[in-house]
């Protein structure tokens, strides 16, 4: 993983949305305190965070999975349709594997237990802010059993996936894996900035939005195997 260097000016924004005030006042305290996140709004529904990502122009999105009306995975898509540019932190009570694949297909940039210490729930928000992908280990871990539930990988390439280059390839299944672009360069022997335009390249092949949506395709074609 490449160093974080902060937002490019100002602050990251960030949207909190949860039913209960007393979390949003908790997690306010917590964002607040560090120099470069700012909480510019607060949500009580999915349908509501849609709309104030737009109007506080938010960054990321932190959102609670299970909320009264428009539950947060509803919600993420909204966010997605609203503020495309605007990344979607999903934070829950439970990792049950409903909630982790539904955030996954809502196109949520990583997903949290709420038990998660503060420490590194600010290194969550300014990693999804700087694109990357970041799931607790319980969650992790349910993605690589459910990978080897499916069974071995399917034989060949999917027809999904012709369009790829053989080099292009590799890279899709080293980002479904959840290597970085820097691993990604190590492990292909090529230089980070050819990465980049192999994964730029690949997402716009294949009409997908973000990394995150690489993993799911992979997941859905059957040539996902889990980290290595």
């Amino acid at each position: 993983m490449t160093a974080y260097e902060g937002p490019p000016s100002g602050s990251i924004r960030v949207l909190v949305a949860d039913d209960q005030h007393l979390i949003r006042a908790g997690l306010r305290v917590i964002i607040d305190a560090q120099a470069d996140l700012r909480v510019v709004a607060e949500a009580a529904d999915g349908a509501e965070a849609a709309r104030a990502a737009t109007t506080s122009r938010a960054d990321v999105v932190l959102m609670d999975v299970q909320m009264p009306g428009v539950d947060g995975i509803a919600g993420a898509q909204l966010v997605h349709q609203a503020r495309p540019v605007a990344r979607v932190l999903m934070l829950t009570m439970f990792d049950l594997d409903e909630y982790v694949f539904g955030a996954l297909r809502s196109g949520a940039s990583g997903f949290l237990l709420k038990t998660t210490p503060p420490g590194e729930l600010v290194r969550a928000i300014r990693a999804t802010y700087g694109g990357g992908m970041l799931f607790a280990p319980s969650v992790t871990r349910r993605l690589v059993e459910a990978y080897v539930r499916q069974g071995p990988a399917v034989s060949g390439v999917p027809a999904v996936l012709g369009a790829l280059t053989d080099r292009e390839l590799e890279v899709f299944l080293a980002i479904a894996r959840g290597r970085s672009n820097a691993e990604i360069g190590a492990e292909l022997f090529m230089g980070e900035s050819t990465v980049k335009t192999h994964v730029t390249r690949i997402l716009a092949k294949l009409g997908l939005r973000d990394r995150v949506q690489v993993v799911v395709l992979a997941y859905e074609c059957g040539v996902a195997q889990g980290p290595a």
